[in-house]
């Protein structure tokens, strides 16, 4: 491995962004690129004329809940009376559904983040002559769904420029095409912010349009007037939200609503313009979100009885788990054992499953060619979803271990890109301020880790309320840094000379600033 200094980061990293083409927000992809696009949004015109009941129906995580707000936010703004109805994830399921479309007395549905798959509601719709327009991103099965306007850029015959974007994108360009038909003026920025949530939450490639949104979107929710974001800095004392707050802090709060009860607790708190309001719901969402923790904990744990570390991927599942944290749980089984994981829920003789990959596995694609076994099925290349019945199950596993057999070990690899070995001396504020302008990192555009070698273990500390972090002070010639190994797995000696594989992050304290080292791996 190669030894680098802070010119070498820059030239590896730039070379991540040569086929970028929409580096600017001016830049971005017009609505004109999106087939349907302005049929969809004539007709939404026209309901607004006469006055329709329109509904929107959204899908009950994070990207489907901005998408929900972004739309309605703009009714809103129209003065235009709608309904949201986004399904319960116990109750109703995912998705627009035959219930759904009884219970909604509209003339016009529009979908968002789902919808592509809704083959036997788009029927319904037809026959009750209610005029059904999906937004959506997923993958588009072989049948699409009979209906007036379908918007989505994984269509075979849309021009949008192929990079992934998310359910909110999509709703968002609806909004810029409604603009432009509506002849009216109106700031789509005001949703750059949410736009930069759903994105992160949703696992987008964050390269090309992706980047720029939630390099701006960051600027624009530490600037924001949201009753919603108001309420979080106040609830948890912050003045500025990072990359890493969205990610770890942000969108798990407003996904735990629909994991542990209803997402409309969520769409009502990022919806609302009263601070005491947004306070009130954030208030319950902490509560879901700690119980989803628990739920979450158990689990893993619970997995972990049922894995054979020789298989080529991990398939664990019981009777009555909790469905709304499946996804989370296949989520760290997958970076836990770096394979590919499958957690199911047993619920009488139903199984209703989560499927998330690791490197450049497609979990979709494997999914799918169990389809004949499966109810249903759906998602994208990082995270799917499926269901079938139990007595399919044997079948189920051994097909997807089998097609797991054949992918070849490289593609299981971490999206960890180890650039070099690195001096500590490099690592210092001019290191912090490049690797910032390369942010934000994540899919398709992983954080950088290096190497240190040979470095002495200078002081330690256990730190957390359970001590399950160590704190390490590092030296090595005259440098001295301060590194940091989450759920340590390994303790070094004191005076201990060791050789660190981690990233480099900033440490903000009391208005202090400090590179720091976060520890992956102590060799």
């Amino acid at each position: 491995m190669n030894t680098i200094n802070k010119e070498d980061i820059k030239r590896i990293l730039k070379l991540r962004f040569e086929n970028d083409m929409h580096t600017k927000l001016c830049d971005l992809p017009l609505p004109s690129c999106l087939k349907d696009i302005y049929k969809g949004a004539n007709r939404i015109k026209e309901a607004i004329e006469k006055n329709q009941k329109v509904a929107i129906v959204g899908d009950y995580d994070v990207d489907g809940i901005i998408s929900c707000v972004i739309l309605s936010e703009f009714f809103d703004d129209l003065g235009f009376d709608y309904v949201v109805k986004i399904p319960n994830r116990f109750k109703d399921g995912y998705g627009l559904n035959e219930e759904i479309i009884k219970e909604l007395d509209c003339d016009l549905i529009i979908t968002v983040d789902n919808g592509i798959a809704a083959i036997d509601a788009a029927k319904l719709c037809k026959e009750k002559n209610i005029d059904l327009i999906i937004t959506d991103h997923h993958m588009p099965l072989q049948t699409l769904p009979d209906a007036f306007a379908i918007i989505n850029p994984k269509q075979e015959d849309c021009k949008f420029p192929n990079i992934e974007i998310c359910g909110a994108q999509v709703a968002w360009y609806l909004v810029a095409a409604l603009k432009e038909v509506c002849k009216i003026k109106y700031d789509l920025s005001k949703f750059i912010e949410l736009l930069a949530i759903a994105i992160i939450a949703d696992m987008m490639e964050l390269r090309d349009l992706n980047r720029a949104l939630v390099r701006k979107g960051i600027e624009y929710i530490n600037k924001s007037n949201r009753a919603a974001f108001k309420a979080i800095k106040l609830y948890y004392q912050k003045d500025k939200f990072g990359l890493d707050n969205i990610s770890f802090l942000i969108a798990p709060l407003i996904n735990s609503a629909g994991r542990m009860d209803d997402a409309s607790i969520s769409y009502r708190f990022l919806h609302t313009k009263k601070l005491q309001d947004a306070q009130n719901y954030l208030e319950q969402i902490v509560n879901f979100n700690e119980n989803r923790k628990d739920e979450e904990k158990q689990l893993f744990e619970e997995s972990l009885k049922q894995i054979d570390e020789k298989d080529a991927c991990i398939i664990v599942g019981g009777a009555n788990w909790h469905e709304g944290v499946l996804g989370i749980v296949a989520s760290r089984l997958a970076k836990h054992f770096k394979k590919p994981a499958f957690v199911f829920s047993k619920n009488e003789n139903k199984l209703k499953g989560s499927a998330r990959s690791v490197g450049k596995v497609d979990v979709l694609s494997l999914i799918t060619k169990a389809n004949f076994l499966l109810e249903n099925y759906g998602g994208h290349k990082g995270a799917a979803g499926f269901s079938l019945d139990f007595k399919y199950l044997d079948e189920f596993k051994n097909l997807i271990f089998k097609e797991c057999l054949k992918i070849p070990k490289n593609e299981f690899n971490d999206a960890d890109e180890i650039l070099g070995i690195l001096d500590p001396i490099e690592i210092d504020f001019e290191m912090l301020e490049i690797l910032e302008s390369f942010e934000p990192f994540g899919y398709k555009n992983p954080r950088p880790f290096f190497v240190l070698e040979n470095l002495n273990v200078k002081n330690k500390k256990l730190i957390g309320k359970e001590e399950k972090h160590l704190k390490l002070i590092l030296n090595k010639d005259s440098k001295t840094i301060e590194a940091l190994f989450f759920n340590f797995d390994k303790e070094p000696n004191l005076n201990e000379k060791i050789t660190l594989v981690g990233s480099i992050s900033k440490n903000e304290y009391r208005g202090l600033i400090v590179p720091q080292f976060i520890v992956k791996e102590i060799y």
